[in-house]
């Protein structure tokens, strides 16, 4: 029952796409960047991983930091601007612009979403 895309094997989604509840360590501005977006330092439970976040119109600094977001970890780097990437911070479009995706709880960094 795909809405858009066509339907996927859930079993080959999980074995291909991990996703780990983060939490945001560092919040800096990266004005090198062609988007207003920030670099996150988040730690993923054995690794502390860095991204570019395009979260710059819903949140400040302080409203990032420690917050726990949801990431895909084994994407790859991808350069930005000189800046290395390792993961994406999962998000959605709102009203003002995008909200990272988060648990309804606290759990643990690292812990594998599913």
């Amino acid at each position: 029952m795909g809405l858009t895309e066509e339907n996927i094997d859930p079993a080959r989604f999980l074995e291909d796409v991990e996703m780990r509840v983060g939490e945001v360590v560092d919040v800096a501005d990266f004005p090198e960047a062609r988007k207003d977006v920030y670099k996150l330092r988040v730690d993923v439970g054995e690794e502390t991983l860095q991204t570019a976040a395009g979260l710059t119109d819903c949140y400040d600094h302080e409203e990032l930091l420690g917050a726990q977001v949801i990431a895909v970890v084994n994407l790859g780097t991808v350069t930005i601007a000189g800046f290395e990437s390792e993961c994406l911070v999962t998000g959605v479009d709102g009203e003002d612009g995008v909200v990272h995706l988060t648990t309804e709880r606290d759990v643990e960094p690292g812990t594998r979403v599913y």
